[in-house]
């Protein structure tokens, strides 16, 4: 019983023991498989790091530039970045050119819109100025032609039919004998004096056109009256006084000036002064000056056309003022002055066809049309229905018949000669220019234009 007992005893303890160490492994088995758990939710395992942070990349809402690549490197991103920078500040720049280009658009409609009113007010009030600055002044012809019918056809009138012809005394078909004699007499009669009275009609015809052809004399000659002498005297001191230098025309304009009173409503008078007007522009520097000068001398010449419509200088004056006036104005306003002078300078040459100057004025016109540029094109076009066009070959033709009307006239105009060869590619007749006009002295109102030039043929 006693070996039983012990027997037992030993069962009890393997059995025991056997369940401890079960109870043991099962509970290491739990510890493990938690620190395996806790391991992985602080990222012990790096499959499953990677996998958590493309499940959050995937899910952040910050989505990289179209175009960049998962392997892009750092300095790839700056330069990228730089250039997109760029591209937007060139965007911005742009944004604000055409920006500035719309409202300059606009600008430039409104103008347009102004100018033609303007011309359409210019033009009308010209016409009106036409129409009554030069009336024909025919009023002794028109009375005289009258009274001479009612003195000298009374006795025409008084015995006239409704034809124009003369018909027999009325009182004699009341005195006659019997109705057939009188009625033979008055055809014999009537005969004579229808004959009479046609003779009669062309007689008075032919001295009414002898009175208006006498009269068309007397006014041309009337028109072409000399000056008084003391004004003779005035304008002969002004043309060399013209011709001399600075201070002389100086002492010209203050001449003229002083004179105004007496002589402002004598056409010879005020062209002069207009010119003179031109050569204070040319001599003196202040802008504000220049601009007074010009605009008056304007006025001067335009008053010297209401007084003679057909006086070439008059013309040439005006439109040499017109260009003037337009050196401190806007590019449409310049257009317009434009084609203004190129009017006047085509009358002056039409009234007087051996003025150089005006050549020379007009070859500067069409060299300056010639060198337009594209904007400048592009408004005259809108402003115009036909804007004003002339080649380097036109200015080269006025400035050539400006030298032979007057040879050595100018030598800013034998450099323009030169200049124009030099355009047209012609270098041997563009240094043959370039030494005749070295051969001359330089004038002071030409220096300006003069220096440029010889600066754009120095390299000849």
């Amino acid at each position: 019983m006693n070996s039983m007992g012990k027997q037992t005893w030993i069962g009890v303890a393997a059995g025991v023991t056997a369940g401890a160490a079960l109870l043991v492994y099962f509970v290491y088995r739990e510890k493990r498989r938690r620190r395996r758990s806790a391991s992985v939710v602080r990222g012990g395992d790096p499959a499953t790091q990677l996998e958590l942070h493309v499940c959050d990349s995937v899910s952040s809402t910050t989505v990289p530039p179209l175009g960049v690549g998962r392997a892009l490197q750092p300095e790839q991103g700056v330069e990228l970045q730089c250039r997109l920078d760029e591209v937007l500040q060139c965007v911005a720049v742009l944004r604000g050119e055409v920006a500035e280009l719309r409202v300059s658009l606009q600008d430039i409609a409104v103008q347009i819109v102004h100018d033609v009113k303007m011309g359409l007010e210019e033009s009308q009030k010209a016409a009106r100025r036409r129409r009554h600055l030069f009336p024909r002044e025919r009023t002794d012809s028109l009375s005289s032609s009258s009274i001479y019918f009612t003195a000298s056809g009374v006795s025409l009138y008084d015995g006239e039919s409704e034809g124009g012809y003369t018909t027999a005394n009325p009182e004699s078909d009341y005195n006659g004998d019997t109705d057939r004699e009188t009625d033979k007499e008055q055809d014999v009669v009537s005969d004579d004096e229808e004959d009479r009275s046609c003779a009669t009609v062309r007689e008075l015809t032919r001295n009414s056109q002898q009175e208006d052809e006498d009269e068309d004399e007397a006014s041309l000659l009337l028109d072409a009256e000399l000056p008084s002498e003391e004004l003779a005297h005035l304008l002969s001191q002004s043309d060399i006084l013209h011709a001399g230098g600075d201070q002389e025309r100086a002492e010209g304009f203050q001449l003229l000036l002083a004179s105004k009173a007496k002589f402002g409503e004598q056409k010879e008078f005020l062209w002069r002064l207009a010119r003179a007007y031109s050569d204070m522009y040319e001599s003196t520097r202040d802008a504000e000056e220049k601009s007074s000068y010009a605009e008056r001398g304007r006025e001067e010449a335009e008053s010297a056309l209401q007084k003679d419509g057909q006086s070439a200088e008059g013309h040439k004056w005006f439109a040499i003022l017109t260009g003037l006036t337009s050196n401190s104005e806007t590019m449409h306003n310049k257009l317009k002055s434009s084609r203004i002078f190129k009017e006047h300078i085509d009358q002056a040459i039409s009234l007087k066809a051996d003025d150089p100057q005006c050549f020379y004025l007009l070859g500067r016109w069409c060299y300056e049309v010639s060198s337009l540029g594209w904007l400048e094109k592009k408004t005259a076009a809108a402003l115009f229905e036909t804007p004003p066009q002339a080649t380097l070959q036109d200015a080269l033709d006025n400035f050539l018949k400006a030298e032979e009307l007057s040879p050595g006239f100018s030598r800013t105009g034998r450099l323009y000669i030169a200049k124009c060869y030099k355009d047209l590619g012609n270098i041997s007749e563009t240094k043959k220019w370039a030494n005749l006009a070295a051969e001359m002295p330089c004038v002071p109102y030409e220096d300006a234009d003069g220096a440029a030039l010889e600066e754009a043929l120095a390299d000849l």
